[in-house]
């Protein structure tokens, strides 16, 4: 098993913007992913990356409003 090295910021918020930016990127990249299939007439594989996608907007979602929480915390 390889390990991946440590984050480079010591941030405690650092894991959780990565991970909200990944999300936000899924998002988007899903919509390519998206449009192949439906152009090649694959309706099971285009349907699951929109569960894929939906998955990702929850996440970001939920990321978004967990940054905004901690953020007011920290500066309220």
């Amino acid at each position: 098993m390889v390990r991946e090295p440590s984050s480079p910021v010591k941030d405690k918020n650092y894991d959780l913007i990565h991970t909200l930016q990944l999300s936000l990127e899924h998002i988007w990249r899903m919509e390519t992913y998206i449009s192949d299939a439906d152009a090649r007439g694959d309706k099971e594989l285009a349907s699951w990356f929109r569960k894929i996608q939906e998955n990702n907007r929850k996440a970001g979602e939920q990321g978004k409003q967990m940054l905004m929480e901690r953020m007011k915390r920290e500066n309220g």
